[in-house]
């Protein structure tokens, strides 16, 4: 069966790995430096405006929030990081729960990691491609695409692209303002979430 992401609701949220749901289905994490438009982003993945709470104050997302789109498959919004205002021993509980929850979570197919298209990939944003390596697929959304020309934006893509990694590495735009990017965004979901479709459809041309 088809994924539809507008039929995305929220279960649950989690500060614990022992608060997260059960480690089974299949699932897609978003995560990003704080104000990259991540919230955003699912946003508009899922048509639904309200769905992760938006603000202009980095750093309020504190929890993983799961988002459940049938039983078996959930869309996973991570701790928006690198807000300097968050505690050293809150920036230390979430290293630990983050770096857990990426490189142990049988359930996680892939993360998305969205970066202001105008400030490019962060430190922090390298440290989590290099930890990640070829352990977990990877995409990068470079969002806020309205913001600058074409021209700047092919430059943009094209110098991200040399800090990919690997062969499950790839990049992509999305405005959120005109859903310019929303299919690719789209595909590359899809492609993690329903992996037997892929095969289904491979074979068959």
């Amino acid at each position: 069966m088809s994924i539809s992401f507008k039929q995305a609701r929220f279960v649950t949220s989690a500060f614990e790995l022992s608060q997260m749901l059960a480690d089974e289905g299949a699932e897609v994490a978003f995560a990003g430096r704080s104000n990259a438009g991540k919230s955003s982003a699912i946003n508009c993945l899922t048509r639904q405006k309200g769905l992760c709470k938006t603000s202009k104050t980095p750093g309020r997302t504190q929890l993983i929030n799961f988002f459940e789109l049938d039983p078996d498959r959930r869309l996973v919004d991570l701790p928006g990081y690198g807000f300097a205002r968050v505690s050293k021993k809150m920036r230390g509980h979430w290293n630990q729960v983050l770096t857990a929850f990426l490189l142990e979570r049988r359930a996680l197919k892939g993360l998305v990691i969205v970066v202001d298209i105008r400030r490019g990939i962060s430190e922090l944003d390298q440290g989590l491609i290099d930890m990640l390596g070829d352990s977990l697929p990877l995409h990068i959304l470079l969002t806020k695409s309205d913001k600058l020309s074409r021209s700047a934006i092919l430059k943009t893509v094209a110098d991200t692209e040399t800090r990919l990694v690997g062969p499950q590495q790839s990049v992509s735009t999305l405005s959120t303002l005109n859903r310019q990017g929303l299919e690719a965004l789209e595909q590359v979901c899809r492609k993690w979430l329903e992996p037997d479709l892929s095969i289904e459809h491979q074979a068959a041309e």
